[in-house]
C-alpha cells in the first residue's frame, strides 16, 4: 500500500476492524511515520439489468434509489432504510453470483420490502412499476395489500 503523503510503499497495518461490508485498516508509513486509513471492500460481480423491452443496461444503484425516493416522498421512511433496500437487492444477486437480472425481479424485491415498511410507498412504487392502465389494476393492488 502506497503512503498518500510521501508515496513510499513501506507501510504497515496497525489495526483492522470490520465495518459494514468492508474492512477498515489503520496504517502507518515506515518512512514519514504518518498514519492513514484504508478500506478493503469485496468486489461484487458487475450486474446487468434486462429491461421489459429487452434492452440491457448496467445495474445502477442511484437509479434504483431515485425510483424508491420518488415513492417515499413525504413518508416516514429514512434514507438508511432506502439504502438497506438497495443493498439487499444488490447483495442477493451478488451472493447468487448472477451477472444478469430482469428488471421485474428487482421491482418485485423492492415492492416486497416496501410492503413491510409502508403501505402508501408500496402503492406509489407499484403504480409506476406495474404501470396500471386501468383503475381496476390499482384497486387490485390496494385490495391485495389489505389481504396481506
Amino acid at each position: 500500500m502506497k503512503c498518500p503523503f510521501c508515496g513510499e510503499k513501506d507501510t504497515r497495518v496497525l489495526d483492522s476492524r470490520p465495518s459494514e461490508m468492508k474492512i477498515r485498516r489503520r496504517r502507518e508509513c515506515g518512512t514519514c511515520l504518518k498514519r492513514f486509513t484504508t478500506y478493503e471492500v469485496i468486489e461484487l460481480p458487475m450486474l446487468t439489468v434486462e429491461k421489459k423491452d429487452g434492452s440491457i443496461q448496467p445495474f445502477d444503484k442511484n437509479k434504483l434509489m431515485s425510483g424508491i425516493f420518488s415513492a417515499i416522498k413525504k413518508r416516514p421512511i429514512t434514507a438508511i432504510q432506502v439504502q438497506g433496500i438497495v443493498d439487499t437487492v444488490e447483495e442477493r444477486f451478488a451472493s447468487e453470483l448472477r451477472t444478469s437480472i430482469k428488471s421485474t425481479e428487482i421491482g418485485n424485491m423492492v415492492m416486497e420490502q416496501l410492503k413491510k415498511i409502508d403501505a402508501v410507498a408500496y402503492i406509489r412504487f407499484a403504480s409506476v412499476y406495474q404501470d396500471f392502465s386501468s383503475v381496476e389494476g390499482f384497486i387490485n393492488a390496494v385490495s391485495e395489500l389489505g389481504e396481506a
